[in-house]
């Protein structure tokens, strides 16, 4: 499977970059200490770890240094302005994608097996932002940003990547299909997340 490549990326990279942007933009004042669909991690813990993968994608196309932190081990203290810190990484990634060749047999990425196509390599820097999109919208009581469109192919790379960072601990066990699910709902249970799931 392929795609065209914009300036800023791929079309579902950009989409899943903009519902991240969307998402923390939404987030009210003292909404940061919310609890998530990421069982035990607040928002300011999803949205470093989003932010922290989003610098880990383009440090492995570029070369440069990845986050100064370990995103699967988030403080849950934010310091300065998250949406400056969001801005950051997200601009360092559509940049390093914007430089790849689409027609590259293969481009390094930070999840094994680290080498991936370019169009799975940047589906995957998708998936985890539209991802964590979602449970930022969720903790915060606003709409879900993943559409139909954006989850068929981020459940693509999903079933490529997902089984060897299970035994990790990065994603939960999946959940059972549920007769009725729509393509956003079995990409969710596949990432062991609850469609339906709420703060209350």
């Amino acid at each position: 499977m392929n795609g065209d490549f914009t300036p800023s990326g791929w079309d579902v990279l950009d989409a899943s970059h903009r519902a991240l942007r969307e998402a923390v933009a939404a987030v009210p004042q003292g909404g940061w200490d919310l609890p998530t669909p990421c069982d035990g991690w607040s928002v300011t813990k999803v949205f470093q770890h989003a932010v922290g993968d989003q610098i880990g994608f383009a440090a492995a196309l570029t070369g440069e240094p990845g986050p100064s932190f370990n995103p699967f081990d988030p403080s849950g203290v934010l310091e300065g302005d998250p949406r400056a810190f969001l801005e950051d990484a997200l601009s360092r990634s559509a940049k390093a994608w914007a430089g790849v060749d689409r027609e590259a047999a293969e481009v390094p990425t930070p999840v094994p097996p680290n080498k991936m196509s370019p169009w799975s390599g940047s589906t995957a820097c998708a998936l985890d932002a539209a991802v964590h999109a979602w449970d930022i919208a969720m903790a915060t009581g606003g709409p879900s940003p993943l559409t139909p469109e954006m989850a068929r192919p981020l459940l693509t790379v999903a079933r490529e990547i997902v089984e060897p960072l299970r035994a990790w601990g990065a994603y939960a066990a999946a959940l059972e299909p549920q007769e009725g699910d729509d393509d956003v709902a079995a990409l969710l249970r596949y990432l062991g997340r609850d469609p339906h799931w709420t703060a209350s």
